[in-house]
């Protein structure tokens, strides 16, 4: 078995199973599957990212702590 057609099988019964698992409908997932797996061959391979190194903390604390909101007042329905 190809790695085409293993990944073809796997998609197929992905979406079996999210569908639960009905009876009847292997002609529709096996072609849903057919075309994710093309779509996947297809798309652009993502070349991964070197990770960035993280900047130092600074040596010391900041002088002033950060503003803390304060949650918005809500308006009252009126009453009757």
């Amino acid at each position: 078995m190809s790695i085409e057609e293993k990944r073809v099988r796997e998609f197929a019964y992905q979406i079996w199973e999210s569908e639960g698992k009905p009876e009847g409908q292997e002609s529709r997932h096996w072609e849903m599957a057919r075309k994710l797996a093309e779509a996947e061959a297809l798309a652009p391979k993502a070349t991964p990212r070197k990770a960035r190194a993280k900047p130092a903390a600074p040596a010391s604390p900041p002088s002033k702590p950060a503003a803390v909101k304060k949650p918005r007042a809500t308006k009252k329905p009126p009453q009757a």
